[in-house]
């Protein structure tokens, strides 16, 4: 009897693809929102006028905003990259609506309409904005180039990004908001540049935003204190306890830190509250004044680890629209935390823009963290790597 040998079964083995992630940045990000985590609990513990008496509510705010914006961070990098330019539209006109409500029946603070009350919770849609300009213009950018015969950017390209951006600028402007005026601008510019812009119209566009800034100062567009707060820039001591107030404060209680700082929660400056919206705009007088040279230090090397980490993103992005919107990002984290720190130093006017994944509140840290989650989705793909299962 003659037994035939039995055919070999072959069983596809298969493994789960780790993404491989951008651990560095994710290091980095981690760090720069624990450091401001504990910043914004220095800033308020000891303001009973802010807090009521319970010296842990802002940081239960702030860990809870924080939460969301991890949530929100998830879910920007598990959506695949295709979904990612079909909701960008979605995203640029839910932008868009958000600023005219605003317009419409927004809360002012500080002399700015910039707010909307949704549920108890106070929402900034210029915040998403930047975020939305700038994925709906690495959008445009990547469907022109990809279907274009000289993959190059033209002047009717150029034309359809001024637009995109030009919309909420102008609502921007209408709040007035020139702080996140000011950041939009250099943004835009900086993804026009990455975009392949010919250098002459690069040249062009900072020329005709010169003159633009020069008429609208001319013609009085600028409310008041706008102004106020650019002449107490040149000179804080034309009015110290008024537009220049913020400006000494900023600097006295920096300079009190000295190289190693008078310690966490124990700021003389920030105890005493002499420095106002502490736990928002100005919250790097507290790294500086109990972190001192050397804690300070480190939260702006965090942030050049973080920027750096970005840019490689986008030199290594497979498409136009991965590398636009990872330059547009870095571009937008890097200028917003120089204007930010720069008027905490004094060498940048007033603007009131929050420090990214730093200051307290929650428009500011979840488009932060949606920003850094659209850098990990496009590093993935970038790398060749995604979710799933790869069967060999």
């Amino acid at each position: 009897m003659t037994v035939l040998p039995l055919p070999r079964l072959s069983v596809a083995r298969s493994r789960v693809v780790v993404p491989s992630l951008d651990w560095v940045m994710l290091g980095a990000a981690g760090l720069i929102v624990a450091i401001g985590t504990l910043l914004v609990w220095s800033a308020t513990a000891t303001n009973d006028v802010l807090t009521g008496g319970d010296s842990t509510a802002y940081l239960h705010r702030h860990l809870v905003n924080v939460a969301i914006g991890l949530v929100l961070m998830l879910v920007v990098f598990s959506i695949d990259h295709r979904w990612v330019r079909i909701v960008t539209p979605l995203v640029y006109a839910g932008s868009i609506v958000g600023l005219l409500l605003v317009l419409v029946m927004g809360s002012t603070i500080n002399g700015s309409r910039s707010w909307l009350l949704i549920g108890g919770m106070s929402v900034q849609p210029a915040e998403f904005a930047k975020l939305a300009v700038v994925i709906m213009m690495a959008m445009v950018v990547a469907e022109r180039v990809e279907n274009s015969r000289t993959r190059r950017v033209g002047l009717a390209d150029v034309g359809i990004m001024g637009a995109i951006a030009g919309v909420p600028a102008v609502l921007i402007i209408a709040q007035p908001d020139l702080g996140t005026m000011l950041v939009l601008a250099a943004t835009v510019f900086a993804v026009l540049a990455v975009s392949g812009v010919p250098r002459r119209w690069l040249v062009a566009l900072v020329g005709g935003a010169v003159a633009l800034a020069a008429l609208v100062v001319a013609t009085g567009l600028l409310k008041p204190y706008q102004v106020d707060r650019f002449l107490a820039f040149t000179d804080p001591g034309l009015d110290p306890r008024g537009a220049g107030y913020n400006v000494t404060q900023a600097g006295i209680a920096i300079g009190n830190g000295g190289l190693f700082g008078q310690g966490l929660f124990e700021g003389s400056q920030t105890r005493s509250r002499f420095v106002p919206e502490q736990q928002t705009d100005f919250v790097f007088t507290v790294a500086g004044e109990e972190l001192g040279l050397v804690g300070a230090g480190v939260l702006i090397a965090l942030f050049a680890l973080l920027l750096w980490r970005a840019l490689m993103v986008a030199q290594r992005a497979d498409d136009m629209f991965g590398r636009v919107a990872a330059a547009g990002i870095a571009s937008w984290f890097a200028f917003q935390a120089f204007q930010n720190i720069g008027m905490c130093l004094g060498i940048m006017p007033v603007t009131g823009v929050p420090l990214p994944l730093v200051s307290y509140g929650g428009s500011s840290m979840f488009v932060s963290l949606m920003a850094i989650g659209l850098l990990q989705n496009i590093a993935v793909r970038g790398r060749g790597t995604a979710w799933g299962v790869r069967a060999r």
